[in-house]
């Protein structure tokens, strides 16, 4: 019975935690732009259509070197997508960069085909996926089915930030990503 009572009280104090993480984060301004994106915004102050012309000017040509040099990254909201999709079951929390002031898109299910699978002297798990993302067995259960090369893998996310892992809509076990 105090088994029980410590566990529900471990599980309300998680999930409060979790919300009051949320909403700090939800709260948190964005990030200022880099310098040469800021000399481009800016150049819409001035008056002058000549100044501002000029202003322009200077401000893509340092933006266009910048990019060139690798100093500042330009992505589209494909590539941020692409980006979720690879790192799901990582938690990094420098991909808010790719949220800049609206809500991401959670991706909470990926389905992939499986690249290799092998059950290790414990009995578990540890399946590839294309792309190389690599997921281990964390659970005691088992696959209804063998995961084979070319199987279809759907990995979702459950309770308290952990993962389940089907293999053709069969019987899922709990995973963890590794690579």
């Amino acid at each position: 019975m105090v088994a029980l009572r410590t566990t529900c009280h471990l599980v309300t104090v998680t999930l409060c935690f979790g919300q009051v993480t949320a909403a700090l984060a939800a709260d948190r301004p964005a990030a200022a732009p880099p310098k040469a994106v800021q000399a481009t915004i800016d150049c819409r102050k001035l008056s002058d259509d000549h100044a501002r012309l000029t202003c322009y000017d200077q401000a893509v040509d340092a933006l266009g070197q910048a990019l060139g040099q690798g100093q500042v990254v330009a992505v589209d909201r494909g590539q941020v997508q692409t980006v979720r999709r690879q790192a799901f079951g990582f938690t990094l929390p420098s991909l808010d960069l790719f949220g800049r002031g609206e809500k991401p898109e959670d991706v909470d299910e990926v389905v992939l085909a499986v690249e290799s699978a092998r059950r290790g002297p414990d009995g578990k798990w540890t399946v590839g996926l294309e792309g190389g993302q690599v997921w281990r067995q964390i659970d005691t259960g088992d696959f209804s089915r063998d995961p084979k090369p070319g199987s279809r893998a759907t990995i979702k996310k459950a309770m308290l930030g952990s993962y389940m892992m089907m293999i053709g809509g069969h019987a899922p076990v709990r995973v963890h990503r590794d690579q």
